[in-house]
């Protein structure tokens, strides 16, 4: 995930130089081949262990990052529009509005009969509420960013329905995380902070939603459950704030070019793509600065315990929860044309850059030393057993 949205940040940066857009197809490439391999070693899991995959659906503090893996998928389909439909004929179009209906429909199914399972079979007590009850809407919280860049190039009578549906579901996804949030906020309130080599897991609060590469790990996918590295990582409302805030900003810019001016009516004299495009851009807003509140809050709880810190998977919660923030601000920015605003971006860009690779190459060294993505070296349940 930090992979994918590093590639979109890399396509929607204010001010690019030539070769920028080359850099990000590689990153896009490398995300791909990254998820493919990791399905496979997934599949590769669960055959060698079938019973594991009944118990990693059953499990919380794994099967609540089920979720996670539709918000990768979201950002393959982002990048599929921003990097492939220009080189690619009417053809990727159209499967892009198709591919957009099924993934609504999975990521439905999957919210709705998750949810269902752990109101049912598991029983979660409040006292023990973690950020992770969220994750199984999550993907609901990328979907309006995913339709207002489909839209782009989709010819109106598609466009207006991914539009419509995108508000939709990002109401849905926003409207469910106030609801579980309110209850993790309460339990935070009389807990401490997580432990310092699990701190940088408080970034999530600032992007969307997501997870780390802790998904994507090479290891767990073959002996240790695969999604559970940052159960007891603190994640703030923040965390679908800044995808909110691009999508709504996004979806405003969307209507205005896509919505006709009479769709409430014939007799509506009223631009309604006008008046959606400022309510989006208002909304956008003033959601920002609460997802940048909360990024402070995360970043001083990290300065806190930096000299205790040790490299664990939750670092990769560096990158892809603060693209979040960044794409916010970026669609901000443009749509205020503030240059002040871009150049900030462009900045925030570089430090994603930089981020990316200093927690690639700690990762890499932390998991050649058998440090992560080994057994018994996580703080995950070993539920292949």
């Amino acid at each position: 995930m930090s992979t994918g949205a590093l590639a979109i940040i890399l396509a929607q940066t204010p001010f690019q130089f030539t070769g920028l857009r080359t850099i990000g197809k590689i990153v896009y490439i490398l995300d791909i081949v990254m998820f493919v391999t990791f399905n496979i070693l997934l599949i590769t899991r669960f055959i060698l262990r079938p019973t594991a995959i009944t118990k990693s659906l059953h499990t919380p503090p794994e099967a609540l990052f089920f979720g996670a893996y539709w918000v990768s998928v979201a950002l393959v389909l982002t990048c599929a529009q921003i990097y492939g439909v220009p080189s690619c004929g009417p053809w990727l179009i159209k499967a892009l509005e198709i591919c957009f209906w099924i993934y609504v429909a999975c990521v439905l199914v999957v919210a709705v009969f998750q949810y269902h399972t752990l109101f049912v079979a598991e029983k979660l007590q409040v006292s023990d509420a973690m950020p992770a009850w969220i994750l199984p809407i999550y993907p609901f919280l990328v979907l309006g960013p995913l339709a207002a860049t489909l839209a782009q190039s989709q010819p109106q009578a598609a466009a207006i329905p991914i539009l419509v549906g995108g508000v939709m579901f990002q109401g849905l996804g926003w409207m469910v995380s106030i609801f579980m949030y309110g209850i993790y906020i309460q339990r935070l309130m009389g807990s401490e902070l997580p432990s310092p080599p699990t701190r940088p897991g408080s970034f999530i609060s600032v992007g969307p939603a997501g997870t780390t590469v802790s998904s994507r790990s090479v290891a767990k996918a073959l002996s240790v459950p695969l999604l559970s590295s940052l159960h007891r990582s603190l994640i703030h409302v923040s965390n679908l704030t800044g995808y909110t805030s691009a999508g709504l900003v996004q979806l405003g810019n969307m209507a205005q070019s896509q919505i006709p001016s009479d769709w409430f009516g014939s007799a509506s004299t009223v631009p309604v793509g006008d008046v959606l495009r400022i309510l989006g851009v208002i909304s956008g807003i003033f959601l920002w600065l609460l997802a940048f509140w909360f990024f402070a809050l995360s970043l001083v709880g990290v300065l806190q315990g930096a000299r205790k810190m040790s490299f664990t998977l939750n670092w990769w919660a560096l990158i892809f929860p603060n693209a979040g923030l960044t794409l916010a601000a970026i669609q901000i920015g443009n749509a205020l044309n503030s240059k002040g605003i871009q150049a900030v971006c462009s900045a925030m860009t570089i430090l994603l850059v930089i981020a990316w690779i200093f927690v690639a190459l700690n990762c890499i060294r932390a998991a050649w030393q058998g440090v992560v993505l080994w057994p018994g070296m996580d703080d995950d349940t070993n539920i292949d057993d």
